[in-house]
């Protein structure tokens, strides 16, 4: 009530922005007469002038409004379009580093120019994020002349764009590509083996389109490069066997819930995607994988332990995940589909088994299960620019969102023409039956009138079978979902047309504008061909528009674009992104939502929907009548928050147990970058050996003389650290203090490693020790990322305990940070002392992840030999580019290996009779 006092008398937030922005569009608009007037080649001056200012005084402020004036004519002229007043409005909220909300088709691509351009003046590159790669090319292509008029360089960056164009895409001045492939390519970027393999020159300013998209919806993903493991993926086949003779646990009819004694195998929770087993589940979990001759053991022996966590994945699979809903089948693969934008996610995988679980239910091949080689999710990863900024059509909703974990405003901006589409009220039936009927009847009526209509389905399967019903009515379509997206571009250019019917799942066709009476630029190129030249496509065009205008004309009167939604998503957001593909620059539309008791939302998240539908039933309604109830409405707008806050909490909490792992990426990938430029690590090896003896120095005692028990432990201490043997005699070290002892021992290092330095060269010394670093630095970061999953799982279990998950996982997951910190210094000293200068003197092919250039490190061999890493990584988006030469050099020979011993699995049991798993033993 005070809120709406305050607001009443001083305006809302958006409405105190919007004047805030005001004073400096009309700077711009007093400058657009003096933009008009300047030639050419005065807007490459300018730019050489503006680029001099900012590299003397960084202050951008004082020439923003030339910068928006100067984009505004060059659009002008090399595009045929002016930027509207609320465009440039938007571009100064990009550059304060805010969220634009600006409704569909009134312009967002052309309006980031701007906020682009005056960015880019500062050297240190833009990046402009997309959701797709058509988008990426298509913007690239599209505003391409206007950064190019103004003396700034375009390029953009795509899925399996060679390593060598990407580079010089992301040192272009403005760099388009999708929120994926930039990410990926940071990842990458950490794993190469030299400077100059790297693509990325650093994180300075993005725009982000879609925003809510990327950074809401796809915050819980994170993005991983992973590598095959040793796997026996039988293992899914049996537990997938096993699990069909199980029973899910009776429910209580009145509650709909599991009692608190449940009678069966397993409990099921839908909105968490979670399976339990009760004990008598576990028991015939035991005797199905006993009959099936799996083990012979028990299932709670040590090695078949494992096998609770294949049947879990096994039954998630079966009952949980869905084909053609959460992932299609296409050529042999399980591919992955985007609940929010309908698309396939390329080269996503499922974690921890769950992939494989449903390979093994489709009866496919099932693919190793991977080893995480480089992870970072969205959240951290565009945390990580200078600035960022993004623009949508919907974010006024998850303002709080943005505020809270990316610091960022929204700044609503008004239409350029009033919104004229008519938002009609919901219809609800009582089941999901009466609902289709009565969208294939609508569809029929408005389809016959010749109104075009776009009908939003929330899943591939819904929309197939909204297509077969439509089919048999004889009603003519196009389906737009992840199996046809190839013809994405096709179906939404021809979605606006007279008559036309389109069925999309989700925001297909996201960031492409919906004309009414087609799209006559999308017809013209395709009459002229793909080798048109300009005057052809220039003819085209004319013919084409000339066309379009009366269908224009006639659909405007027809009412305009018809959104019919089929079904309520969890979110707000995505109905009025949905309702948005409508009512563009003050066209005329209509939209409407036909619901059914039935429907996801309704039965997981909205509360007493189960007993309001047999309410229902039993007053005599029957399921062919709407209904339009305020009731009804409260309860679809409950379940909508609920689902809203239960998102938002999810995405908080994973945030907090990712920023520990961030701030541990961060320090790694830092010191992989000052390796890669240092050019005496030798100095790095004895700080490593001056600390080992420094810590033996505090736990003897500064004053202490060493004596015969002294040199014994300090033998013994340099032998477990450095592996290097105490030399001379004991008597020559009895005398001595800890710390004296400690200066004598350096100077016999340093000696020793300065002579190894001089017998093969400084520069050959360094390159070996860079790839022995890094390969130890990868090497040790890959098992803790393992050993982070491990210890966040474990973690959880602590709650029981009255301890606190997020603070245990921080205090220990930092502990076994340092381990391991300190077991690469560690590791690289001791080859260093062990090494022979000869082994130093042969080079070795490095293996590195596919994508990477082909490049030659020196291989630091130990007295037992060393070899080279071998990666594999694969992106989980599917990177670019073919895996580096295998193998030894020309010239070499190669040497065969002959095992004396069977293979030692990282899983297994140490051979040492530790009891521990051999990673964790000798094999770390």
């Amino acid at each position: 009530m005070l809120q709406g006092l305050f607001e009443s008398l001083f305006g809302n937030k958006h409405e105190q922005d919007l004047k805030d922005l005001l004073p400096i569009l009309h700077e711009i608009n007093a400058l657009e007469s003096w933009a008009r007037k300047l030639e050419a080649e005065d807007f490459l001056s300018r730019t050489r002038e503006m680029k001099a200012h900012l590299a003397d005084q960084g202050d951008m402020s004082e020439i923003l409004p030339k910068a928006f004036a100067m984009v505004r004519e060059a659009a002008r002229r090399t595009l045929g379009e002016r930027p509207y007043d609320v465009q440039i409005l938007g571009g100064i909220a990009l550059h304060q580093g805010r969220i634009m909300e600006l409704k569909t088709g009134e312009g967002k691509t052309l309006s980031s120019v701007a906020p682009a351009y005056l960015n880019a003046l500062e050297g240190r590159g833009v990046h402009m994020v997309t959701v797709n790669d058509y988008l990426a090319k298509r913007d690239a292509e599209w505003m391409g002349p206007v950064f190019e008029y103004l003396g700034l360089s375009v390029g953009y960056v795509i899925g399996q764009l060679p390593l060598d164009q990407r580079k010089d895409a992301y040192d272009k001045d403005i760099t388009y590509g999708t929120n994926n492939e930039i990410a990926f390519d940071y990842l990458r970027d950490n794993m190469r083996y030299s400077r100059r393999e790297k693509m990325q020159r650093g994180h300075h300013y993005c725009i982000i389109d879609e925003i809510d998209s990327i950074l809401i919806d796809g915050a819980r993903t994170p993005l991983i490069i992973s590598g095959p493991t040793q796997e026996d993926t039988r293992k899914y086949v049996e537990a997938k066997k096993a699990v069909q003779y199980l029973q899910e646990c009776a429910k209580d009819p009145a509650t709909d819930d599991y009692p608190e004694e449940p009678v069966g195998d397993y409990k099921v929770e839908e909105k968490n995607k979670k399976i339990s087993f009760t004990d008598d589940g576990l028991t015939s979990l035991e005797s199905a994988f006993q009959q099936q001759k799996t083990f012979s053991g028990s299932l709670y022996d040590s090695e078949n332990f494992e096998y609770i966590h294949y049947a879990t994945q096994a039954l998630r699979a079966k009952l949980l995940f869905h084909k053609d809903t959460h992932y299609v089948v296409k050529d042999g693969m399980v591919e992955i589909v985007d609940e929010f934008t309908g698309r396939i996610l390329h080269g996503r995988r499922y974690s921890e088994g769950l992939h494989q679980a449903i390979e093994a239910k489709e009866g496919i091949k099932i693919q190793q299960r991977s080893r995480t080689l480089a992870s970072i999710t969205f959240q951290n990863f565009f945390r990580m620019y200078n600035k960022i900024s993004g623009m949508t059509g919907t974010a006024a909703t998850e303002e709080k969102e943005f505020q809270k974990i990316y610091g960022l405003d929204v700044a609503v901006i008004p239409t350029n023409r009033p919104v004229i589409r008519n938002d009609q009220d919901d219809v609800i039936f009582l089941d999901e039956k009466a609902k289709f009927n009565a969208i294939c009847d609508e569809i029929q009526e408005v389809s016959r009138k010749g109104q075009p209509i776009l009908v939003g389905t929330v899943s591939i399967d819904k929309s197939e079978r909204l297509s077969q019903l439509l089919t048999k009515r004889g009603v003519r379509h196009e389906v737009l979902n992840a199996k046809n997206h190839a013809r994405e571009a096709l179906i939404v250019a021809e979605a606006g047309a007279e008559g036309s019917v389109t069925i999309a799942t989700n925001m297909a066709g996201r960031g492409t504008d919906i004309k009414l009476g087609g799209n006559p630029d999308f017809r013209a190129r395709r009459a002229a061909g793909s080798d048109a030249d300009d005057a052809a496509l220039e003819a085209s065009f004319a013919k084409e528009r000339e066309k379009w205008i009366p269908q224009n004309r006639r659909v405007k009167e027809l009412g305009g674009l018809y959104i019919l939604g089929t079904e309520r998503h969890e979110s707000r957001r995505i109905d009025n992104q949905l309702r948005g593909r409508s009512g563009r620059q003050g066209d005329p539309g209509r939209s409407k939502f036909f619901l059914s008791m039935d429907d996801e939302l309704m039965r997981l998240f909205g509360g007493g929907a189960a007993n309001m539908k047999s309410l229902m039933a039993r007053a005599g309604l029957q399921g062919e009548v709407a209904m339009n109830h305020p009731l009804l409405n409260r309860a679809i707008e409950r379940a909508q928050n609920k689902v809203e806050e239960r998102n938002f909490e999810i995405r908080k909490h994973l945030l907090k147990f990712d920023d520990v792992l961030n701030e541990q990426r961060k320090f790694i990938y830092d010191q992989r970058d000052s390796i890669l430029q240092d050019d005496e690590l030798i100095q790095r090896v004895l700080a490593s050996v001056e600390n080992s003896l420094e810590g033996f120095s505090e736990a003897y005692g500064s004053r202490k003389v060493l004596g015969e028990a002294g040199v014994a432990e300090l033998a013994d201490h340099l032998k477990e650290e450095l592996l290097y043997s105490l030399p001379g005699k004991t008597s020559d070290y009895a005398h001595f203090t800890a710390e004296q002892a400690g200066e004598h021992i350096r100077a016999l290092i340093r000696d020793e490693l300065s002579s190894k330095e001089q017998d093969i060269g400084k520069d050959v010394l360094n390159l070996a020790l860079r790839r022995e670093y890094l390969m130890n630095i990868d090497n040790g970061w890959q098992d803790h990322l393992e050993n982070l999953e491990a210890l966040r799982e474990a973690v959880y279990l602590r709650s029981y305990a009255q301890k606190n998950p997020l603070l245990e996982y921080k205090l220990e997951g930092f502990q076994i940070f340092d381990e391991m910190i300190q077991r690469i210094r560690l590791a690289v000293a001791r080859k260093l002392i062990l090494v022979r200068t000869k082994g130093l003197e042969q080079p070795a092919a490095v293996q590195m992840p596919r994508g990477e250039v082909k490049h030659q490190e020196l291989n630091l061999l130990s007295r037992s030999g060393g070899a080279a890493p071998s990666q594999g990584a694969r992106a989980a988006s599917g990177g670019s580019g073919s895996g580096s030469r295998k193998g030894p050099l020309p010239g070499q020979k190669a040497a065969t290996v002959v095992r004396s011993q069977p293979k030692v699995g990282r899983n297994d049991p140490c051979p040492c009779g530790s009891g521990k798993k051999y990673k964790h033993c000798h094999g770390a």
